[in-house]
């Protein structure tokens, strides 16, 4: 599955897989990541945020690009929530 193509990304897209496990992980942790990094660069000239700036130095202008670049470096990482716990949060429910 991980076969090496030439591309024109950097970083590459199998190296990110590796990183998120899945196709849907990528999609859905980079974009999350990229709608976080627009807000915070369209909030800048308000004042103190309470959004997280990029979390690597980049020459990248798009924020899914950089959102990529982070996922990359290992400073954006999915948390997988844990189903033991969705079971016994339900079961508190029913009772």
């Amino acid at each position: 599955m991980s076969e090496k193509y030439d591309t024109m990304m950097t970083p590459q897209v199998e190296g990110l897989m590796d990183a998120t496990g899945s196709k849907f992980g990528l999609c859905t942790l980079a974009s999350t990541r990229a709608r976080e990094i627009n807000s915070y660069f369209g909030q800048l000239g308000d004042g103190l945020g309470n959004k997280i700036p990029p979390q690597v130095t980049s020459v990248a202008r798009k924020p899914l690009s950089i959102a990529f670049e982070e996922i990359a470096a290992e400073k954006i990482v999915p948390i997988r929530p844990d189903p033991e716990a969705a079971v016994e949060a339900d079961g508190d429910d029913a009772a």
